[in-house]
């Protein structure tokens, strides 16, 4: 656009013209990046997880996309296999949520650490801001392994210095009422409790970002 220095044309172009002032904030893209809990086992596309953040971030004034890249059965050796193609969508933001199925089938939280720090380490690498949420193993595989497996999510975030939700279960699980016949998967009342209470910490790595809400 050709820009004439001359009075309000001048304030014209300066907003429109291509100098940047006054635009928008650009879009964030968040990467859900999980199992069943995260795809909306049971559910509706519009009671899924990754839907119902995007619902609750845009209400609270973010300008963000939230991708669903959850897979259903998937364990943390799933998600590594196909995370560098979901990059392919530039999402600065990841929420981790693997391990669930790990522990159901009680494979080696070791391996499961492996895969989570792989997954952590190609992010980084990739300029994603990390979101880890922790998972807690099934009671009856036994103290050992419990304690095992729940320890690989905060060892994670401390090492890799990401932000950490401790459990993304935290206030679902057990409770009959939030989840499915199965007694595992979240209904949408239960989603809708998952995401109240992660918010809080979505909009922080959102503050970490430069992205800005609603006053």
């Amino acid at each position: 656009m050709r820009c004439t220095i001359n009075g309000l044309l001048l304030v014209f172009c300066l907003v429109f013209g291509g100098l940047g002032i006054g635009h928008a904030a650009a879009e964030t893209t968040i990467l859900a990046l999980g199992d069943s809990l995260t795809a909306g086992y049971g559910l509706s596309k519009a009671e899924s997880f990754p839907n119902k953040l995007e619902a609750a971030l845009k209400k609270a004034g973010r300008d963000v996309r939230v991708i669903n890249g959850g897979v259903s059965g998937d364990t943390s050796k799933g998600g590594l296999s196909r995370v560098d193609w979901l990059f392919a969508d530039k999402p600065e933001l990841m929420i981790l949520e693997l391990g669930a199925n790990d522990g159901l089938r009680g494979l080696p939280p070791s391996e499961t650490r492996k895969n989570l720090a792989a997954i952590i380490e190609k992010a980084q690498a990739a300029g994603v801001k990390v979101l880890l949420t922790g998972m807690m193993a099934p009671p009856n595989l036994g103290r050992e392994y419990s304690e095992e497996f729940n320890a690989v999510f905060p060892g994670l975030a401390e090492e890799y210095n990401t932000l950490f939700y401790p459990f993304f279960l935290d206030g679902v699980v057990a409770d009959a009422n939030l989840n499915q016949g199965d007694g595992m998967h979240p209904t949408g009342a239960g989603v809708d409790v998952i995401v109240t209470r992660i918010l809080p910490i979505v909009q922080q790595a959102l503050d970490d970002l430069g992205q800005k809400g609603a006053s």
